[in-house]
C-alpha cells in the first residue's frame, strides 16, 4: 500500500507526471539502451520500440497502477499486474533487472520535471515503482517455482517437426524437443516466446499462442505475417514465415500466459474471436476435444472472410469431437461458407445474432477494439464482468485492464 506521507503528493502529481509520461517513457528507453545496449538482444521488441508503442504501454501501465493506488488502493489493476508478469517469466526476466529500469527511469523523471521534481515527488514516485516492481517480482517467482525454471533456464531447443500453411499470412509450427530436461505440458490458452535471430546477430522475442493441446514432447504455435495495410514488416514474423522450415531448431520459452481455461466448474463455455485471436480459442477447444468434455460449447470467429479464417479444419474437428459444441461465424466480406457450422452472417460480429447458453464463461481474444465492443455487449446483456476473459497481444496489454 502506498504510504500516508505519499499518497497526497501522488494524487497531486499525476496530472502533472501523465501529461509527461510519454517524453518521460521515451527518455527511458533512450537512457537505458544507451547505457544497456544488451537490452535490446532478446528482451525487448525492436519494432514495438521504433513504433512508440513499447513506451505507451509502459506509460499506461505505470499511470494505471499509481491511478489505482490512490484511487482504488484496496482494488489493484490484477489482470494488468497478472498479464506484465507472464509476459517477464516469459522473457526470463530476473529481478536484478528492475533495478537497472528504475534507475533510468527516475533519471528520465529528472530530466523532463527538472525543477519542478522536487525531493518529495521523486520520493513518492520512487516508492510507486517499487510497489509496482516488487509485486511483479514475486508473481513472477511464483510463475518461475510452478515451471520448475529459473529466469535462466526458460529457453529451450526445439525442432520444427511440421511447418503447415493455413492461409496467405498464417502458419503453423509442430516442434519437437530435443533433449532430455522434464518439460511440463502446457496449461489450455497459453503463450511461448520465440527468440529469434536477426541478420544482424542480435535475438529478437515474439509471443505465440499454442493453438493445440500437448504433452511436453512435442508443441504447436501458429504465427500471423505481419505486412501490409500501411503497417510495417514484422522481422520475426516474416523470417519465421520464410526462413524457417523443418528440421530448423528455434528457441522457445517454457509455456506462460494469464488466461488459461478453466472447466473445473462444469458450465457451458463461449469462445469469443476475430482474425489471428483464433489461436488461443483453438489450443482451448483442443484440450476440451482431448479431454472428452462433455460440457456445452459455442465458438463464434470473425474474420475477413473464409480463406481468412486459420485452424479452421483444426477447430472445426475438434467442434465435431464434442458431443455438445456449435459454430456461429461472421465475415466481413459476405456470408459464403462451405463449412459445416451453425450459421454464417455477412459484417461483423453481433452476438445478438445468435442465443447465448444461460450461466456460461467467456473467453475473448482479437484487438482491442473487438473485444471491447463484444465485453460491453455482453455486459449489457447481463453478464458478470468475472465470468469474461480476455487474452491480449503484443504491448496493448495495458489497455485491456478495464475492470
Amino acid at each position: 500500500m502506498l504510504s500516508d506521507k505519499s499518497r497526497p503528493i501522488i494524487k497531486a502529481t499525476l496530472p502533472l507526471v501523465g501529461a509527461h509520461i510519454q517524453e518521460i517513457s521515451r527518455r527511458l528507453y533512450a537512457h537505458l539502451f544507451s547505457t544497456h545496449p544488451e537490452f535490446l538482444d532478446g528482451i525487448f521488441n525492436r519494432g514495438n520500440q521504433a513504433q512508440g508503442t513499447q513506451q505507451q504501454a509502459l506509460a499506461g501501465s505505470v499511470i494505471a497502477f499509481a491511478g489505482a493506488l490512490v484511487n482504488t488502493p484496496d482494488r489493484l489493476p490484477e489482470n494488468l499486474l497478472a498479464r506484465v508478469a507472464h509476459k517477464h517469466a516469459s522473457l526470463g526476466i530476473a529481478p536484478d533487472q528492475y533495478q537497472v529500469v528504475h534507475d533510468n527511469l527516475m533519471r528520465a523523471i529528472a530530466d523532463v520535471l527538472g525543477e519542478s521534481l522536487t525531493p518529495e515527488i521523486a520520493a513518492a514516485w520512487d516508492e510507486v515503482y517499487w510497489l509496482m516492481a516488487y509485486t511483479l517480482i514475486h508473481v513472477e517467482a511464483g510463475l518461475y517455482s510452478a515451471r520448475a525454471v529459473r529466469p535462466q533456464t526458460v529457453w529451450r531447443q526445439w525442432e520444427v517437426e511440421q511447418k503447415i500453411r493455413e492461409t496467405d499470412d498464417v502458419v503453423t509450427f509442430v516442434v519437437k524437443r530435443v533433449d532430455d530436461r522434464l518439460v511440463k505440458p502446457s496449461l489450455p490458452g497459453q503463450y511461448v516466446t520465440v527468440q529469434m535471430p536477426l541478420p544482424d546477430g542480435t535475438r529478437q522475442p515474439r509471443q505465440y499462442s499454442l493453438s493445440r493441446a500437448d504433452n511436453g514432447e512435442y508443441r504447436q504455435f501458429t504465427v500471423k505475417r505481419v505486412h501490409g495495410a500501411g503497417k510495417p514488416e514484422g522481422q520475426v514474423s516474416t523470417l519465421l514465415y520464410t526462413q524457417v522450415n523443418v528440421g530448423d531448431v528455434l528457441t522457445v520459452s517454457v509455456p506462460f500466459g494469464a488466461v488459461v481455461l478453466d472447466d473445473a466448474a462444469g458450465r457451458p463455455m463461449v469462445f469469443a474471436s476475430a482474425g489471428i485471436g483464433i489461436t488461443p480459442m483453438a489450443g482451448m477447444l483442443s484440450h476440451l476435444a482431448k479431454a472428452g468434455s462433455r460440457l456445452p460449447i459455442m465458438l463464434l470467429h470473425a474474420d475477413h472472410d473464409e480463406d481468412s479464417f486459420a485452424l479452421r479444419g483444426q477447430i472445426l474437428a475438434d467442434i465435431a469431437a464434442l458431443p455438445d459444441a456449435c459454430t456461429y461465424l461472421w465475415y466481413e466480406r459476405g456470408s459464403n461458407s462451405r463449412l459445416p457450422v451453425n450459421g454464417v452472417f455477412p459484417g461483423e460480429m453481433d452476438i445478438a445474432q445468435v442465443s447465448l447458453p444461460d450461466n456460461a464463461t467467456y473467453h475473448l481474444c482479437g484487438p482491442i477494439p473487438f473485444m471491447h465492443e463484444v465485453r460491453k455487449a455482453l455486459i449489457e446483456d447481463g453478464i458478470l464482468p468475472r465470468d469474461i476473459q480476455y487474452e491480449v497481444f503484443g504491448p496493448e496489454l495495458w489497455q485491456a485492464d478495464y475492470e
